[in-house]
């Protein structure tokens, strides 16, 4: 469970989150998973615990999707890595400067971001990718944790489910502002949130979200980090 005392660094957030048993559905969903796998993979050993955050630990882009995908992230231990929505995403990162590879595969691909951390509300699988309120709020200390002590000034939300979680954790009351797709948002402090499609395979395989759409978003997000650096 989320520790009661602030963390340190990002390190020992992480370390924290990979040792989380704090769900019981999502410990036996994730688990299960993890041993009767995906006949495509059934020669690896899936990770089959909590994933932490991934990336540059200066980052001025923190990019929040939903949770681990059973067979991307819980399979291969790290955040968009193993599968279709991983290979949009990172594609789209290589593109605009913020990744030196535009594929994701294993933790030992040589993947490196520069600028960017890739977060997640929900730590663990979900069965259906559908965390209930609890789970999401029993996680929450992690993401509050990671917000705290990186030096973020963009927030890049993949879907609504994380626009909320992000104004969520940032403690917004009153009307909320509207997800869409390069809806922007900025708070008091002058940081900034931007919305865009999840890049699930409904959306992509549809023509919902282009490649061009998404990299749009993070052409912005660089942009704003620069403005607001000055």
């Amino acid at each position: 469970m989320p520790a009661s005392t602030p963390f340190p660094d990002v390190a020992a957030v992480s370390a924290a989150v990979i040792d989380c048993r704090a769900c019981p559905r999502l410990v036996a969903w994730r688990e299960e998973v993890a041993t009767t796998k995906r006949a495509a993979y059934a020669d690896e050993t899936y990770w089959g615990r909590p994933v932490p955050g991934f990336g540059d630990t200066e980052a001025g882009v923190v990019i929040l999707g939903l949770a681990p995908a059973a067979h991307g992230a819980n399979r291969t231990g790290r955040m968009f890595t193993g599968d279709r929505s991983g290979d949009w995403l990172y594609g789209s990162l290589h593109r605009t400067g913020f990744a030196n590879r535009a594929s994701a595969s294993s933790l030992d691909d040589g993947l490196e971001l520069d600028g960017a951390w890739i977060t997640a509300p929900v730590r663990c699988a979900p069965p259906e990718n559908k965390p209930t309120p609890q789970e999401r709020d029993t996680c929450a200390p992690y993401l509050d944790a990671e917000l705290r002590l990186l030096p973020w000034r963009v927030i890049v939300a993949l879907g609504a489910f994380a626009w909320d979680a992000a104004l969520r954790h940032r403690g917004w009351t009153g009307r909320k502002p509207r997800f869409g797709h390069a809806a922007e948002f900025t708070f008091a402090d002058g940081r900034t949130l931007l919305g865009s499609y999840h890049v699930s395979q409904h959306n992509t395989f549809t023509g919902r979200l282009t490649e061009e759409m998404l990299d749009q978003v993070f052409l912005e997000a660089s942009r704003l980090v620069r403005e607001i650096d000055g």
